[in-house]
This record gives structure tokens, sequence and C-alpha cells, in this order.
């Protein structure tokens, strides 16, 4: 029995966050999917590995593939056996053409299943603080295509009665027949002086919203240039935008940041810039694997209940620390000595995992461990150092000069990821990157290797960079980079905080 299905799912207005879980669950379950302009390209990283994704966005001008032949594709997509996805922006059932490709599928027996999404005349007024509907100001509203070309013969509007029929009406893709739309409305007894909202990729970092009335909207557009995709909005709903506004007023609106940890790790910084109104590109700079060479570390874990001091320099450490105990079938037990950390996240994934932390230095560095041990340690002791093969040896040196007896073990090795390098390269010369965060020294050597062939110097001009602490900024200063945010607290948090404040 055919498995082939095909899913036809509104992706919403832009933000990625606005899918629906269906529509979610229809882009991993898909073979191929085929997509438009207006879906968010970040969805397509929820797509399996192998999926084919082939791309038919339409401009009011020009089209990749005209509505024939992408409902000729999704016929012979599913007729190969494949669940396909067909993305479209918005929900596909306003002015998305959604009943043409469902009769298309429907006339050669292709199951389908329509996935509603978040239409865009309802999300992007409301991202610009303007409810489609207010009890103070009108009790319907109506949805009209703007792409109307004014030199048709007859229109499918009947504009004397749609230009006082309802008290709000949102028109899709009108940008360019706007002079058009508002002499129209005038005409039929629509006031000039009715407020009107123009609002360009709402819901995304690239929103702009411009607001006049029917009879100076088109003078201000020309004025500043904007452009589809935009929604028109025309009514008194519009003059709530003053007091209700908030996502232009987030304070990373309007920011694309390159976020340069580990895939791992990459999930919190992102997830916190998104929420403060940013956009986060995450470019993985490094991976972390288990080590070359394990037989140091094995022997120190096989006699992990000899040491005084076990002292933990990052997350990943402790997760390769636990994961190489697990596999040896050692009792978490043994480790008897004291625990020190540096760093609250190192802390935290510590006691986790049920142990007690015995110091934390303020200053999340080796040298602030070595600061907060002072009184604490004793010529003689054996001291265990779990970390990366590229720690920088401080604490190690340090440590020794006290007379204790140090051994260090690898419990990770850290490689370059470059893999998104080219994509990386082509956004910057764009310039569609506003800021860089760097988390540790060696995301940074690893971002100039990754570059390496290109001109950095031009690539990152007009680019904020910011660094999660002065060790960090030292290696960005050391190999070119210009540092303009350093964190004074050495956290995600911090880091974030630097960069807030530094906007101010």
């Amino acid at each position: 029995m055919s498995r082939s299905k095909v899913f036809l799912v509104g992706a919403g207005p832009g933000d990625p966050k606005l899918i629906t879980v269906r529509g979610l669950e229809a882009i991993r379950l898909a073979d191929c999917i085929v997509y438009d302009r207006l879906a968010s390209s970040q969805l397509l990283s929820h797509a399996k590995p192998a999926a084919e994704l082939i791309y038919c966005g339409k401009l009011p001008d020009r089209h990749t593939l005209t509505q024939e032949e992408i409902n000729q594709l999704l016929v012979e997509k599913a007729q190969e056996g494949k669940v396909v996805t067909r993305l479209k922006g918005g929900d596909p059932s306003v002015f998305g053409r959604v009943g043409e490709e469902a009769e298309e599928l429907a006339k050669h027996d292709i199951p389908f299943e329509i996935v509603p999404g978040i239409t865009s005349g309802i999300a992007v007024p409301a991202y610009a603080g303007i409810p489609v509907t207010h009890r103070n100001f009108n009790s319907a509203f109506a949805f009209v295509t703007g792409h109307e070309r004014p030199e048709k013969t007859a229109s499918s509007i009947n504009w004397e009665k749609l230009s006082t029929a309802v008290e709000t009406i949102i028109f899709y893709m009108g940008v360019a027949n706007l002079p058009f739309i508002c002499e129209q409305l005038i005409k039929y007894g629509r006031s000039p002086k009715t407020p009107v909202a123009l609002i360009r990729w709402g819901t995304t970092v690239d929103q702009e919203t411009l607001v006049g009335t029917l009879e100076d909207i088109v003078e201000k557009r020309e004025a500043v240039g904007l452009t589809n995709p935009a929604i028109i909005i025309v009514g008194e709903v519009v003059r709530l935008r003053d007091k209700l506004q908030w996502f232009e007023k987030k304070p990373l609106f309007g920011k694309r940041v390159l976020v340069t940890r580990a895939r791992s790790q990459a999930s919190e910084l992102s997830e916190k810039i998104v929420e403060l109104g940013g956009e986060a590109y995450e470019f993985p700079l490094i991976k972390m694997v288990p080590p070359k060479e394990s037989r140091p570390l094995d022997e120190a874990l096989s006699n992990l209940g000899s040491y005084d001091w076990v002292m933990f320099t990052s997350v990943n450490g402790v997760s390769f620390f636990f994961q190489r105990m697990r596999e040896l079938g050692i009792d978490i037990r043994t480790l008897s000595g004291k625990v020190a950390a540096v760093g609250p996240k190192t802390a935290e994934a510590l006691r986790e995992r049920g142990l007690t932390v015995a110091v934390l230095p303020g200053d999340f560095t080796a040298e602030g461990l070595l600061e907060s041990l002072e009184g604490q340690l004793n010529p003689g002791e054996k001291v265990l150092l779990p970390r990366a093969d590229i720690a920088r040896k401080t604490l190690p040196r340090e440590l020794r000069k006290l007379g204790l007896e140090v051994t260090e073990a690898d419990t990770y090795d850290t490689v370059i990821d470059a893999e998104n390098a080219a994509e990386m390269a082509q956004l910057l010369e764009k310039k569609a990157i506003q800021l860089i965060t760097f988390a540790s020294s060696s995301t940074v050597k690893n971002f100039v290797k990754a570059m390496a062939g290109h001109d950095l110097t031009r690539l990152l001009e007009g680019v904020q960079i910011a660094c999660i602490g002065p060790i960090t900024a030292g290696t960005a200063k050391d190999l070119g980079l210009p540092v303009h945010v350093v964190a004074k607290e050495y956290t995600i948090q911090g880091l974030l905080d630097a960069v807030l404040q530094n906007g101010e």
C-alpha cells in the first residue's frame, strides 16, 4: 500500500515560532518539501536530512514555477510514493491557492491534508500593535486581495459596497496597487482621513511599519521606498498602534545575531536572542568529541577516590567526565574528594548529578578559582583536572606552584566545525548580520580559520562583536577582530546583559 500523501501547510506569517504543531509534524514527516519565499527558511531545519527541498517562490512580477507547474510537481512527487509537504506562507486557504492544488490532487486520487496556518492579515497587524478588531472601533473586518491590476476592465471587487461595508479592511499583496486602492476607497465614500498602516515583512526582524491616512499614505510610501511583501490595513484600529506596539520595542529588534557556540550549546543563547526580539543564526564552529587518547582519563577515573580535589572548568567537562564514568561502570560514590567549579552553569551541572560544590568563584575564570581556593589548599594534596584538550594551562601551573600534585585528563577534544562557512560569509557580505557572539577563545580561532580566504576586515564593517569575557576578547583582538562588547559576568546571560547595556 502506498504511503504517499501531500500536506498543504500554512507556515504562518514569517516568525518560525508561529508554525502550528501539526504543520511542524508535516515538515518532519516529509520526504519532499515544496516551499515558497514567504515560508521561513528556519523551518526547513526541521526537515529530515535526506528530504528533497524544492523552492517554488513567486514574486508579484515573476515566478520560479507557475501555479500549474506547482500543481503538477505535487502530483509527480506523490506518485513516486513520497510524503510531500507543500509549505506556504500564512494560511493556505487565504489567497494561497490551496483550493487549486487540492483539486489537482483529488483529480489524481492522491490523499492530502490541509493544515491551516496563522494568516498574515491578522498576525502581522498584531505584531505592529494593531488588533484587527476592537469593540470601540469596529464590529467587522474584511480580507481583500490587493493584487488586482487597475487596468482590468472589470474588477472582481465591488469597491462601492466594500468601501463602507466594514470598518476595517486588510489588503494582501497590495503595495504596487496602493494608489488605486486609496483612490477607490475615497471615491466610494471612505474619509480621506481614515488611518492606514503598511507593514512590511511583519513578525520578522525586518518588520517595517508605516502609518498615514488614505490621502497621504501613497506619498509617504514613495518617500521611504517601502516595497512588497506587505499588509495594508485600513481603519480606525490603526490608531491603537501608538499605545499597543510591542514587537518593535524589544531590545534586540532588528538585529540578526550570529551564534558561534557548539551545536549542542547554541540553543540556549539562540532562544534568549529570539525572546529579546532578535533573530539568531547558528554557526557552530566547534564540535566536542571524546578524546583521541582516553587512557589518562580512564586511569584517573579508576583511582578517583585517591584525589583530594576534583576541579571542573566547564559544563562540557562535567558531561563527558560522567559519560565516561557510566561507560566504565564506575560508581559516582567513589568521588570522595572536594569538588570545585568555574562558573554557575558548571556548578549547576554538578549539583544535578547529586554533588556538593565546595568552591564556586565569583570571577568565572581559572584565576578566580585560584583566588577562591586561597587558604583551602595544602601542599601534597592530589588534584584532578578533567577538561578540554585545548584548555589553558594557568590553573595546573599555579596549583603545582602551590605544591599540589596535579593530574590533567582530557575529557573531550574540540575540533573545528565550519560546515556552514560559505553561507555565513554570504550573510556577512550582504550585511545581514549585525552582531557576532563568541563564548570561548576556541570559537574565535575557528571563526578566523573558517573565514580564511575572505576579507574579514571588509566583511565585519558595521558588525558588532561581543565576547563572553576578557580572555575571549583578548584572543579576538590578537587575531585582528574588533571587539565592541565584553561581558562582566562570564555567562551567557552576562553576555546578553552586556550587549543590551551597550545598545542603550
